[in-house]
Formats: structure tokens, sequence, C-alpha cells
């Protein structure tokens, strides 16, 4: 298993595509380990990630990110522990950390190696890392569906629908303190579609009462709030941000035209 993974990133063009390309493997790899343990009738899977393994958004992504849908045989560690298990049988040299302490629990799954192998870095012990993040008490309101995946490898998974990602996109927009250009991507991508994606209204309303307080703001408004903060970014910033991530590098023009045009 590990030497597909190094000939993905053989194939590569540039060394960033090789990176992004190992990190998604090892991704698909995670969550396969999570299938088989069935961590997914615990978890549903959100996200950026998410967007990209089901949806097949053109952007690659850092983390993996899961709400908690039911407490029952809830065990992320134990989880976790397996992921590091079956990344040693192929071969690999995992290392993996877990801290519950806060609502949001956070994982690393960190491979040493993989890059000195891929000629990615000179030093040897450089690791790989990949952040694994699951919400133990997410907003009500979404809707979940299962499906079964096949990127690298095949397993199931449980999932916010795409309204419902939508959701916890628009949030991210809205609430989060600093630009990121990834964010504003997705959204472009999302309404783009056809026909436009619509947001859960309903989950988005809970997740902006959950951090801003009771109907400070409103789901119904999210037009409105999202080209507020767009107001204080540079669209240029955010195509340089989102840049690196694209499959298409060029295509972050894409998102500084729609920026300045389209919404």
């Amino acid at each position: 298993m590990k030497e597909q993974a190094l000939a993905l990133a053989r194939v590569a063009n540039d060394p960033g595509m090789a990176a992004h390309r190992l990190r998604e493997y090892l991704q698909a790899f995670v969550l396969r380990s999570f299938h088989e343990c069935e961590a997914f009738r615990s978890l549903a899977f959100i996200g950026g990630t998410a967007l990209r393994f089901l949806h097949g958004l053109p952007r690659f992504s850092e983390d993996l990110d899961f709400s908690l849908v039911s407490p029952d045989g809830y065990d992320a560690k134990a989880w976790l522990l397996k992921v590091k298990r079956d990344l040693t049988l192929a071969g690999f040299e995992p290392d993996v950390t877990w801290n519950d302490r806060k609502t949001v629990n956070t994982g690393w799954v960190c491979v040493a190696g993989i890059l000195k192998e891929a000629g990615l870095s000179d030093m040897p012990d450089q690791k790989l890392a990949i952040k694994v993040e699951i919400d133990t008490r997410p907003p009500a309101g979404a809707h979940c569906e299962r499906q079964v995946v096949t990127r690298h490898m095949t397993f199931l998974i449980q999932h916010y629908d795409l309204p419902s990602l939508l959701s916890g996109k628009l949030h991210a927009l809205i609430c989060r303190k600093y630009a990121k250009g990834r964010d504003w991507y997705d959204l472009m991508w999302y309404l783009s579609q056809r026909p436009p994606a619509a947001p859960n209204l309903p989950l988005l309303q809970n997740a902006l009462d959950q951090t801003q307080g009771q109907k400070t703001c409103h789901a119904n408004d999210w037009k409105e709030l999202t080209k507020a903060r767009l107001q204080s970014f540079d669209p240029e910033t955010l195509a340089a941000d989102v840049r690196p991530f694209l499959e298409r590098p060029q295509d972050a023009a894409l998102l500084t035209s729609w920026l300045n045009v389209s919404f």
C-alpha cells in the first residue's frame, strides 16, 4: 500500500501536488479504517474533505472533520489506535495522538519518512500530518446520508447531505475571524452548481445561535451576512490562499472574478 501512495506522488507535476496526493491517500486510508471499526455508526463526515471525496470538489483539503451524531459506541481513541496498527501493517511509520479535553476532540495522524521516500524532503524524520477533528456537540438539524466511496480504496461512510454541508460552510464564512480563501472558493463551487445548492437553514440557524448567541444573526439573511464579511477582505488575497490547494492553480482567477462581479 505504501508503494501505491508513492506512485501517486511520482506522477504529480510538482512537489506541492505530490504532497497533496500523498495526504489524500492517507486520508482515504483513515476513512477506510474508520469504516472497518464501524465508526460511522457514531460519526458523520463533514467539511471540505467530505466535499471533495463525495462531490468531486476540485481542491485538496488538509483535515478530516466529523460531527458526532450518536454517542453510542463512540471511542475515537480506539479508532485512531486501529489506524496506527493498519498503517504500520501497510509499511508506513505512523505516530498518533489524541486529545479529548475539549468539545471538539482533536487527533493527529503523522507519518514519518514518506516525504523523504517521495523525494519531497531531505529530512527522513519530517512527517506528513493529517488533523482529525470531531465536534462532540454539533448544532442540531443536520441531515445525514450514507454512501459507498471509492477513492484510492473503497469504504462506506455516513455524511451530511449537501445542504447541511453548505450550512457548515456558511457558518464558517460568517463567523470566522480571519480570511480563508478556501472557504470562499467552496462557496463559489456550491453556488455554481445547477441548480445551485441551497443551505439547510434550521441547521445554519442553530449553528449561529450556538456561537453568536440566540437570534443575533438570522439564517435567512445568509447572503447579506456573507457579503458583509467579504467587504473586509481582498479578493486577490483570498485567491492566493486557495491557489496552492487547487487541482488547477490557474482556476484561482475564477474566484477573483466571481468575488468582484457575481457575488
